[in-house]
């Protein structure tokens, strides 16, 4: 009985075989298909249709090793960091100020509003506003930023950057404040790192007010001194937006800054 038996003729191998986690295109053009006429015995039809399975799964397994990968798909899986090429971070965007410099999330934009004396620099999320990042730089006579006491004691000195209670009248002690207090502030922690030599304060701080307005304020404030200049990086958030994303970019965007 007559039969097909098929026979790859394939180059060899330019590439290294790619592993499974590597997305490999198969290009038959370089392999030849061969296929042949002959007769066989009764013993071999009956055996012909594993035969020609078996043939037809090596002939696929072979032609997929044996194929290379087009110029255009290396180009499409370097873009989608296919080959563990290092991915830039574009969530961030490099910010040079003068004396300084901060990386601030790609989606804030800058903002004209000025609410600090000395300030240089303010961004804000072109979604929510109270997602922002502040500058100031005024002038000090103070030769280190631990000439300004403990870090509790620098932030009683700058405590306008929490701002200020507007209402004075009489209210009830509810909701966690003191009669006639409208807001509060705490201090949740606080650090002194030491960066190039030059000594940092880092303080996160939150903030309520008694409206219960974005739930409070989640605050980070760091600051250091450097040829007579106070340098401030203020960089807060919401507590509703801090618990759903908001937190990585202020927090990131806080641990960037330093002077330059």
């Amino acid at each position: 009985m007559a039969s097909t038996q098929c026979f790859l003729h394939h180059h060899a191998l330019t590439t290294p075989v790619r592993s499974p986690s590597q997305r490999i295109m198969v290009n038959t053009k370089p392999n030849q298909l061969v296929c042949k006429a002959q007769k066989q015995t009764a013993q071999e039809d009956d055996v012909s249709p594993i035969s020609r399975r078996l043939a037809l799964t090596v002939l696929i397994g072979a032609a997929a090793v044996g194929s290379k990968v087009s110029p255009a798909d290396a180009a499409y899986g370097e873009a989608a960091n296919v080959f563990g090429k290092p991915k830039t971070n574009t969530d961030f965007q490099p910010y040079n100020g003068n004396g300084f410099k901060i990386s601030i999330p790609s989606k804030w934009n800058p903002s004209k509003e000025i609410e600090y004396i000395g300030q240089v620099l303010r961004y804000e999320d072109n979604f929510d506003s109270v997602c922002n990042v502040v500058v100031t730089v005024t002038p000090t006579d103070k030769k280190s930023i631990t000439d300004y006491g403990s870090p509790e004691e620098f932030l009683s000195k700058v405590d306008y950057l929490l701002g200020k209670q507007a209402f004075f009248g009489e209210t009830q002690a509810e909701g966690g404040f003191d009669p006639n207090v409208v807001a509060t502030a705490n201090i949740l922690e606080s650090a002194t790192p030491v960066i190039d030599g030059k000594q940092y304060y880092v303080l996160s701080v939150l903030t309520r007010t008694a409206d219960g307005d974005e739930g409070g304020r989640h605050q980070l404030i760091r600051a250091t001194v450097k040829d007579g200049k106070l340098f401030i990086c203020k960089a807060q958030a919401g507590d509703k937006r801090w618990f759903k994303g908001a937190r990585r970019f202020v927090e990131s965007t806080a641990n960037s800054f330093s002077v330059a």
